[in-house]
């Protein structure tokens, strides 16, 4: 059994990438994992302030109760998968203030290397060059953290909610647990 941390980005509560999510956390379950969501548009969270009071008092964040709270999820984790939609051939903005929180854990001493990790990411886009940005983004942040990327799924024709389910997108995010 693996605990496995899910982050979410979407601000759409049941949109496309929330349900590829909800597909890979059932299939993982199944498996006996252990899954945490988190959905990052929930959370009221800026960016990094670069303040580098990482860990001061012993918590990750002085300025963001909020990433307090999913900070150990995180690093309990064995593995960390995101599901997010593309905005402009990148992360939501939701999600990327919670990535850039991850420096926390640098900043402060906290290994957090190891972790398996993967990505997958759905956009309206009918061309799947569309993710290099996002893909390259997260290929940069597995290799930085030392973590072991089992792969990158991106999936295209994915505007309205509901769209995900004309594509292959729910299969394969279901499959993806297997890897965990």
């Amino acid at each position: 059994m693996k605990k496995i941390a899910v982050l979410t980005g979407s601000p759409r509560a049941h949109g496309n990438s929330e349900q590829l999510a909800d597909a890979f956390i059932v299939a993982s379950q199944q498996k006996g994992n252990e899954v945490v969501k988190i959905r990052c548009a929930e959370l009221d969270l800026l960016g990094c302030r670069a303040c580098n009071c990482c860990y001061e008092d012993e918590k990750p964040c002085l300025m963001e109760k909020q990433f307090n709270d999913i900070a150990p999820v995180i690093q309990e984790a064995a593995a960390v998968v995101v599901f997010s939609p593309l905005y402009w051939f990148s992360f939501p903005a939701q999600l990327k203030a919670v990535l850039d929180k991850f420096y926390a854990y640098m900043h402060g001493g906290r290994c957090i290397a190891g972790k398996e990790c993967a990505a997958v990411f759905c956009g309206e886009t009918d061309t799947e060059s569309d993710f290099a940005g996002i893909s390259t983004s997260w290929r940069l942040i597995a290799d930085y953290l030392k973590w072991e990327n089992k792969g990158i799924i991106c999936i295209c024709n994915a505007a309205e909610p509901g769209d995900i389910a004309k594509t292959d997108g729910l299969v394969r995010a279901a499959q993806l647990a297997q890897l965990f």
